[in-house]
């Protein structure tokens, strides 16, 4: 089951010619990665805040396919792909109007907040994980 999540294409998210700004599409993922979050029970200031876990990305491969310009309406879906003891590996499909404009493959790990050393997930977390993955491609 895939989470899904939309968001505008502001001005201030593309460069100068009216095309998406890289570097904003990943502002817009983690914003939808911490609403992932939030859905499963596990809202970041909680999570890091009081249960010290932190979820640094350590992979994350981009693919564009297409533009997004200015005023476009993009329709995030992300799926969990793997559960591991620490990390969790997480498909992005991102789409405005059915094209596909950019997919990511991503990794991101558990870990303690004031460590920074990995650590297992919990299991309530693991469990709301696994209420989500997928078995094909989002």
């Amino acid at each position: 089951m895939a989470f899904t999540a939309v968001r505008p294409l502001r001005f201030g998210d593309c460069d100068p010619s009216g095309i998406a700004y890289f570097p904003s599409y990943l502002h817009l993922l983690v914003g939808v990665m911490e609403e992932f979050f939030d859905s499963i029970g596990a809202p970041w200031p909680v999570m890091m805040g009081e249960r010290r876990i932190s979820v640094p990305t350590v992979r994350l491969d981009i693919t564009f396919s297409h533009p997004g310009v200015h005023g476009d309406v993009l329709d995030f879906a992300l799926g969990v792909r793997r559960v591991g003891k620490s990390s969790l590996d997480l498909i992005h499909r991102i789409t405005c109007g059915g094209t596909l404009l950019w997919s990511a493959e991503q990794r991101i790990v558990a870990t303690d907040t004031d460590t920074h050393r990995a650590r297992p997930w919990p299991d309530d977390m693991r469990a709301a994980f696994e209420q989500h993955l997928e078995s094909t491609n989002v």
